[in-house]
């Protein structure tokens, strides 16, 4: 019990690195920027308690999907508990866009408009948004597809269960 888990576990650290390197590799081609400036600016925009959170969340959905994967324990639980994560990603994202939006709004009430001052106002105000829009573009694709994931993944195991023995031809 406990190496199966262990080994769910493995599974699920070793897709998680995977999939935080192809999404690096695609980032770096397609900005041609390199992995470093890229890790920099998603630390200086998302900011680490997002990604913290996020890659969290995202590690437990493939925890529970590996789960599902090899039909250890029972299924149902691992269903919910993937799902509940996924939900937690969209939960996270719409709350980090709204505290970006408040952020912003609070930012812009402290400072008083001038000619002189409405750039470096509009900087500031344009950051917070950029993590508030952000957040909510990379959080809710990333919970559909595991979400999906999760479903299909289920359905496929519940069908092949109930499918009844085939016998090869003679």
């Amino acid at each position: 019990m406990v190496s199966a888990a262990l080994g769910n576990l493995s599974r699920s650290i070793s897709l998680l690195l995977a999939a935080i390197v192809v999404t690096l590799a695609v980032a770096a081609m397609a900005t041609s920027l390199s992995v470093h400036d890229i890790a920099s600016w998603m630390q200086q925009v998302l900011g680490l308690a997002f990604l913290g959170l996020f890659v969290t969340l995202v590690g437990v959905c493939l925890f529970c999907w590996v789960h599902i994967l090899r039909r250890q324990g029972d299924s149902q639980v691992w269903l919910e508990a993937g799902l509940h994560a996924a939900n937690g990603i969209t939960t996270l994202a719409l709350t980090f866009t709204l505290l970006g939006i408040s952020l912003g709004i609070g930012s812009l009430a402290e400072q008083s408009l001038t000619p002189e001052t409405v750039q470096a106002v509009i900087r500031d105000l344009t950051a917070q948004f950029s993590l508030a829009f952000l957040t909510t573009v990379i959080g809710l694709p990333t919970a559909t597809l595991l979400r999906a994931l999760i479903m299909v993944t289920n359905a496929h195991q519940r069908a092949k269960k109930n499918r009844p023995l085939r016998l090869p031809a003679r």
